[in-house]
């Protein structure tokens, strides 16, 4: 396998390895990937099987252990502070509001320009700005935000290769927790819910880290991939200019055609047999929630992206099973206002073809710039 290659569009080989081999080890990735939906929900399901409680898992090195690398009732205990702060209706009663005038306040700022990048100028503000009102940081500045969520994403890089985490790190995970303890007794913050609900103070402070860098990065991505997605496609822009109400169904369809997590690491805790796979113990196992999101036992004409397929939903890029992605809906909604808004306030809004550019990445994928034009007389 050519990793830059696969890291630049893994569409293809998913493809190729789906068909003929859904669960295939790949040396150079040096895992079990797994690329059939079939497949893939049994490895999701399936935790007391196919664990993230194992001392490989890159994310815990770095900022201890949350409910991103908990299973069992370790798991349970540490995820149930969270349900009712993000549940659908709760997350949309806090942040509607908020996210709407943030949207609103972004590209405004960006209007007369007539042209701009949409992720410095949009995608990423916003995410960071509701990342630090979900923390309880809602005066924090985004600079200090930003630089601990790349010290954090740089570090899981190193581990994940097998370095050791940065000393910065320490430092940034240090700066996190003084500032999330100091702020977190009754300011409203969904975390700050979680610890009244039951959650530990250390607790806190590792799942802040993990909101933190999953609320920027997925959310991040989401935007920009919807975006390029429809921009790219005159029909289907035009079919959602034309009646907004598709666009929800639209978030849907451009997150299983490119997930902004493209995949997600287990580690087998027995041997076990996988679409005809001699797993062993102690085997990692990564699902390619990309590949499992374009097969065509589920998907018809995977490779198209259609605003109006009517089971987009049942992608896998949010994960599934106890570890499905716990902010889901927060990103949801970031993604469908901020799409929104920027459609709605730049109707002739357009790529810069001088500024081409596309997803891309290993594990996040993602448009690494998004240049757009339109008219800054409208």
């Amino acid at each position: 396998m050519d990793i830059a290659a696969f890291t630049a569009d893994p569409h293809p080989t998913l493809a190729r390895l789906r068909a003929h081999e859904p669960v295939s080890w790949v040396p150079e990735l040096g895992c079990w990937l797994v690329t059939s939906r079939v497949a893939a929900l049994r490895v999701l399901r399936d935790a007391p099987t196919f664990t993230v409680d194992d001392p490989r898992f890159s994310t815990a090195q770095v900022v201890g252990p949350s409910m991103l690398s908990l299973d069992g009732p370790a798991h349970t205990a540490a995820r149930k502070p969270f349900a009712g702060p993000f549940r659908p209706a709760e997350v949309a009663r806090r942040f509607t509001s908020q996210v709407t005038e943030l949207a609103a306040e972004l590209v405004a700022r960006i209007r007369p320009a007539g042209r701009a990048e949409l992720r410095v100028s949009v995608a990423g503000p916003l995410a960071v700005r509701v990342v630090a009102e979900t923390l309880g940081l809602p005066d924090i500045d985004a600079t200090t935000v930003l630089r601990w969520y790349s010290t954090f994403v740089a570090a899981v890089s190193d581990v994940t290769a097998g370095r050791p985490a940065p000393a910065e790190a320490a430092a940034a995970f240090e700066s996190l927790a003084e500032h999330v303890l100091a702020g977190i007794d009754g300011n409203g913050s969904l975390l700050a819910d979680a610890v009244a609900g039951g959650l530990r103070n250390d607790e806190a402070v590792s799942n802040a880290a993990v909101l933190l860098f999953g609320g920027i990065e997925t959310t991040e991505g989401m935007i920009l991939n919807l975006l390029w997605h429809l921009l790219r496609d005159p029909d289907q822009l035009a079919a959602v200019r034309g009646d907004l109400d598709l666009l929800p169904n639209a978030v849907e369809e451009s997150l299983r055609l490119e997930p902004a997590a493209a995949v997600v690491d287990r580690y087998a805790t027995r041997d076990v047999e996988l679409a005809g796979a001699q797993i062993r113990r102690g085997d990692p196992v990564t699902v390619s929630l990309a590949g499992a999101n374009r097969d065509p036992a589920t998907f018809p004409d995977p490779d198209t992206f259609d605003v109006r397929r009517t089971n987009a939903r049942l992608h896998l890029a949010f994960a599934h099973g106890p570890h499905v992605c716990l902010a889901m809906d927060l990103a949801r909604l970031e993604t469908l206002i901020g799409v929104r808004t920027l459609l709605v306030e730049l109707p002739d809004l357009a790529l810069d073809e001088g500024h081409p550019s596309e997803p891309s990445g290993l594990v996040f994928r993602k448009p690494q710039t998004l240049h757009a034009r339109w008219s800054s007389d409208l």
